[in-house]
């Protein structure tokens, strides 16, 4: 009785480990597929947005005398005359040197969020594009321009934007261009920081509270704050009258992180 009780219970440990090797093997499984389609993901998507920048070249080398203008009618600078053609919600375009952020940047002003999983053919997109916020504006030198990407892990969009936390990153990168369709433009870092999303009733410094136009008071108020939690001093102090530029990603020091870089206009 005993050792058929025995053998009962080999049968049952046998069987339970079975249960647990085809558990395993599922989630490996499972995993690498997961991993797979990330990767495939980002390649393809990489590799869409080395077309734009190609295309970008292109209408950049042609010289057909032809102008294409917004229905403002603000002429577009040639490099961008294609682009604009193919998505006219583009807004602009960011690059800093010596870096993999080197990107289209969008607006929807009646749907802010519309590029957050999109790509430039307006096909769903994990990663997204870059997108200024609705309510900023480009020609405007009393604006704050905040603008918004994901923290790939693929390094895609801002995933690197969070490398401005060293200050040995900073010195060699403090230069952020950001063109509009019209114009060339610089910008230089003043700060960089960590951040949140807060609670409603946290009596807190909220810098998403600032994009747009901004006051003289609230311009100071935000550079104060934004100065006072910089990772380092740049040693460079906005004035009112000095278009912002700021930058803005997910983070993971915390619940609803996020990492922010503020930059001011070259004169």
């Amino acid at each position: 009785m005993k050792e058929k009780q025995e053998k009962q219970e080999k049968k049952e440990k046998k069987w339970a480990l079975n249960i647990l090797t085809i558990v395993f093997i599922l989630v490996f499984l499972a995993s690498g597929l997961y991993l797979l389609r990330y990767y495939m993901t980002a390649k393809n998507a990489e590799g869409a947005l080395n077309e734009l920048v190609e295309l970008r070249a292109e209408s950049e080398a042609e010289d057909d005398g032809i102008e294409v203008k917004t229905p403002e009618g603000k002429t577009i600078l040639k490099k961008y005359k294609k682009l604009y053609k193919r998505n006219s919600d583009l807004i602009g375009w960011i690059t800093i040197k010596n870096s993999q952020i080197d990107y289209p940047v969008m607006q929807t002003p009646n749907d802010p969020e519309y590029y957050l999983h999109k790509n430039y053919d307006k096909k769903d997109d994990v990663n997204g594009l870059l997108f200024l916020d609705a309510q900023c504006d480009v020609e405007d030198a009393y604006n704050n321009l905040m603008l918004y990407g994901h923290h790939m892990k693929s390094g895609m969009m801002f995933g690197h934007l969070v490398d401005y936390d060293s200050k040995d990153y900073y010195e060699k990168h403090k230069i952020i261009q950001f063109d509009t369709l019209y114009e060339e433009r610089e910008y230089e870092v003043a700060a960089a920081f960590y951040s949140q999303v807060y609670k409603q009733d946290d009596d807190v410094f909220k810098y998403y509270n600032w994009p747009g136009h901004l006051s003289e008071k609230q311009f100071d108020n935000y550079i104060k704050n934004v100065k006072k939690l910089s990772q380092y001093d740049t040693g460079i102090t906005p004035e009112y009258g000095e278009q912002l530029l700021t930058l803005v990603t997910c983070a993971y020091h915390t619940e609803n992180g996020r990492f922010v870089v503020v930059a001011r206009r070259k004169k």
